[in-house]
């Protein structure tokens, strides 16, 4: 933005530039259209009407509102770029200049506070000027210029516009504000101002399309908030920018106009609109037709107002019948059209030529020509072609076409173009140059419908079409094709087969004879002499090889000739190849296996021989006679003109793979005969005569390392499921070995154990059962707290795992029993330190028995009498058999 300064209008009003030279600094790259500065001038007489002119035309424009715009992109030199805006009245043709200099934006971010851009003060109203007379204050009416912004600014923002203060801030403490749309009313906060500098700045990008000026109002009040300077107003003009293109009301517009109509001839009018400033050139249209299609009968038909849009003929030649529609492309361009600036936008114009009249079809020409050459047909020979003024694809317009004369052996025909309505002379026969070189047609043209009546013209058009037949070079041909030669296999290389020679049926044409040439030779056998087209073998010819099929070879040879252009014509070469007995026989399989006994032990082979019958089976099978082993341990013996049975001659041969030549001669004469090895795998086998796994690993080719690896693992698994078998007996009677062998008559501690209790016995039945009961079924509450427990009390921790013994007796060791037990009571983190090894059961938090701690059973064992023990039955009996019988 251009620095903005207030203008005043005094007593001594000079019209013109303010100053001489105007500086401002701008950005490096400069855009085509980009706004730079905004030029101030000042006029006296507010009628005057002002011309801007730059002595730059080429780099710089001014607009009617005085902002300089680059004319075009380029960057701006080191150095300051200067030219001169000028002035003009254009009544009076009184001419201003200034120059203007402009200097690039520093390239550093550090650049010094001289090299930024100035921002100008709006001073208020009162301010003091030096006249010729002493220094006095005198109020003057101020009329403040609008502040020209351009819109889609990329910042940085908030970026600073102007400032705005008063001269009486030197001696008071001023604040600053403004109001109006954009400031404290909607749209809020576009603009701020610093309420102590009075800097006024925008916050945000501009859109002149939505809001094209800004009317704010500046205050200046005191810090008690007192109207120190009247308000001025500011006005922000948003600068247009090019940022629209125009758009089409419609994209696709359509039009109508007669056949045959003048020059000049209104069509119809397209309409655009642009949604920049309609008054600035970004938003002034220019109209141009960019293609016309079809472009018959002149690719100009049509022109168009570059200012109004209106579609007008411009060539005469409009014809219905030739184009019956034309497509315009349409292009809307703003910037008064400036191809480099503006902005563009196309719609589609359709023009549809009406019909005026009928006419019946006429023919272009009297006479019509066209050529052939020969042997061709379905070819196109001769157009022709028919004009008709009526509606295309009806009755009235098709044109029918017949041949009256000149083709008596019907080698032509005439087809109708179901589009162009033109008639296609086709022909339908070869044609022999040697024959006929020209034909003379007659034809006619007539339509579908007989024509209306009134009209003054025949109902059809006759024409005469010439046709020239082509003398073409054609193709030798070969004599016999193909050809069939026998020859008897191995005929050696550098024989001579035969001759293969072509023809040539050009009788009127003067050229060299053939040329022949190999085409095709799978094994390359051949080769044949480029001008008498005699044949030779290169190689051996081999019946048996891969390239014959069924006894026969074939090879493609080439006659050319020197024509223009030159052709060519392919023959085929068959020799039938006759067999040979040059092949000997050979053994199959190759490999085979059989059992180490006499029986079952046959092996059926196979003789194969390449060559055919007289040269191949039957054949003779037989041992050699060394090594000796071969005849001692095996026998063969033919089963059929091709097949043999080798079986053992021993009744038993060590397993292992052994290698049995065999001699095969074949019926041929001479015989022919070789030795084939035959790899013959011995093994063990079963009752079916299959060989056992092993063996079939060993026939296989597995090494002694390999078989070993397999039996240790082997081993090693069976040791794995013989250790699982012994631990899962070992478990058992683990289990088992819990419980006791004793008879449950005769267990004293199953006895004791079934009674729970330590009371007085069977005689003592004055007891209280409470006692007895488990810590799981006493109340909470009724349990002692910790602290008083007994110490021979059972702990409230989790019951222990200690063994069950099963009520039936069991052949197992007691003592295991009692291990197990012992075991698990000190590995129970539940047990008390004190001097019992078990903790029985529990017996409640009391007793109506007395301790039985100081009992001395030792010192009264000799008193008592434990005679009555052999009255209580066989569960005392060991008690009675221990303490009973006196000194027994």
């Amino acid at each position: 933005q251009a620095p903005i300064k207030a203008t005043c209008e005094d007593m001594s009003c000079k019209t013109g530039f303010p100053e001489d030279v105007h500086s401002a600094v701008v950005s490096r790259s400069v855009h085509g259209g980009q706004p730079l500065l905004n030029v101030r001038f000042r006029s006296c007489d507010g009628n005057k009407k002002i011309h801007f002119g730059s002595s730059e035309p080429e780099d710089f424009r001014v607009g009617e509102d005085g902002v300089v715009y680059a004319e075009r992109s380029f960057q701006l030199s080191a150095e300051p770029t200067e030219f001169v805006v000028s002035a003009q009245d254009k009544e009076t043709q009184e001419e201003w200049q200034m120059r203007v200099k402009l200097t690039p934006e520093p390239a550093f971010a550090g650049a010094s506070e001289k090299d930024q851009k100035k921002i100008e003060d709006i001073i208020f109203p009162w301010q003091q000027y030096k006249h010729s007379s002493p220094l006095k204050r005198q109020k003057r009416d101020w009329v403040i210029p609008p502040i020209n912004l351009p819109e889609n600014s990329r910042g940085p923002f908030p970026q600073e516009l102007v400032r705005i203060r008063s001269d009486r801030d030197k001696s008071l403490s001023l604040r600053y504000s403004v109001t109006g749309p954009g400031a404290d009313q909607p749209p809020t906060g576009i603009f701020i101002i610093n309420p102590i500098s009075g800097q006024l700045s925008v916050t945000k990008p501009l859109d002149r399309e939505q809001i094209a000026s800004f009317h704010l109002r500046a205050h200046a009040v005191d810090v008690n908030g007192n109207q120190v300077e009247n308000p001025i107003d500011i006005v922000i003009n948003v600068i247009d920018m090019n940022d629209n293109r125009p758009e089409f009301l419609h994209q696709v517009w359509n039009g109508t106009v007669p056949e045959g109509s003048k020059p000049g001839t209104y069509v119809m009018t397209v309409t655009a609109i642009d949604a920049d400033d309609p008054n600035a050139q970004n938003g002034m249209l220019r109209y141009r037709i960019l293609s016309q299609a079809p472009s018959s009968p002149s690719p100009n038909m049509f022109t168009i107002n570059n200012e109004t849009g209106d579609i007008i003929t411009v060539a005469a030649g409009l014809d219905r019948e030739k184009v019956q529609q034309y497509t315009l492309i349409i292009q809307a361009t703003d910037m008064e059209g400036n191809p480099t600036y503006g902005l563009s936008n196309t719609a589609t114009a359709v023009i549809t030529v009406t019909d005026v009249n009928d006419n019946p079809p006429e023919f272009t020409a009297m006479t019509f020509y066209g050529e052939v050459p020969e042997n061709r047909v379905d070819v196109i020979v001769a157009n022709l072609t028919v004009t008709d003024k009526d509606q295309p694809h009806t009755p009235a317009w098709n044109a029918m076409y017949r041949m009256t004369g000149g083709d008596p052996t019907g080698r032509f025909t005439i087809l109708t173009d179901p589009n162009s309505n033109d008639g296609l002379v086709t022909v339908v026969k070869p044609i022999d140059f040697e024959t006929n070189r020209m034909f003379v047609l007659t034809v006619a043209a007539e339509n579908q419908v007989p024509l209306a009546k009134g009209i003054q013209h025949p109902p059809q058009s006759t024409a005469t079409v010439s046709i020239t037949v082509i003398d073409v070079n054609e193709s030798p041909y070969f004599v016999p094709n193909p050809k069939l030669v026998r020859q008897e296999e191995g005929l050696l290389a550098g024989s001579m087969l035969t001759t293969f020679t072509a023809q040539d049926p050009d009788r009127y044409m003067q050229q060299t004879s053939l040329r022949y040439s190999k085409l095709s030779d799978p094994a390359n056998w051949l080769k044949i002499d480029p001008v008498n087209g005699q044949i030779t073998t290169t190689a051996v010819l081999d019946r048996e090889s891969i390239y014959v099929q069924n006894n026969m070879y074939n090879a493609t040879f080439l006659a050319s000739d020197n024509g223009i252009p030159p052709m060519s014509g392919t023959g085929t070469l068959q020799i039938y190849l006759l067999d040979i007995n040059d092949n000997a026989p050979q053994v199959n399989p190759k490999e085979a296996t059989t059992c180490e006994t006499l029986q079952p032990n046959a092996i059926n082979i196979t003789a194969v021989d390449p060559d055919i019958d007289p040269n191949a089976g039957p054949f003779a099978f037989e041992l050699p006679d060394t090594p000796a082993s071969i005849k001692r341990n095996w026998t063969i013996v033919r089963i059929s003109g091709d097949h043999a049975q080798l079986s053992l001659r021993i009744r038993f041969l060590e397993a292992g793979i052994y290698d049995v030549p065999i001699v095969i001669t074949d019926s041929g004469n001479p015989h022919a005969s070789s030795t084939s090895v035959l790899k013959v795998k011995v093994c063990q086998c079963d009752i079916n005569g299959d060989c056992t796994d092993v063996d079939r690993i060993v026939g296989a080719g597995l090494g002694t390392g390999a078989i070993i690896a397999i039996l240790l693992c082997i081993i090693i698994l069976l040791i794995l499921v013989l250790m699982f078998v012994v631990w899962m007996k070992r478990r058992d009677k683990e289990r088992q070995a819990k419980q006791l062998l004793i008879d449950p008559e005769d267990d004293v501690r199953d006895n004791i154990l079934k009674y729970d209790e330590e009371g007085g016995g069977e005689e003592d039945q004055d007891y209280d059962l409470s006692q007895l009961q488990q810590p799981d079924t006493v109340e909470p509450d009724a349990i002692k707290p910790v602290g008083i427990r007994r110490l021979d009390e059972r702990p409230i921790h989790a019951e222990p795992q200690y063994p069950v013994r099963s009520a039936a007796p069991h052949p197992g060791d007691i003592g295991d029993f009692i291990n197990e037990g012992l075991k698990a009571a000190d590995n129970d983190p539940t047990a008390p330190p004190y001097d019992s090894l078990l903790v029985f059961d529990y017996e409640g938090s009391g007793s109506t028995a007395g301790s039985l701690s100081s009992l001395n059973s030792s010192s009264s064992g000799g008193e008592q009498d434990y005679d009555y023990l052999n009255d209580w039955g066989p569960r005392f009996k060991k008690l009675a058999d221990m303490y009973g019988g006196g000194d027994d």
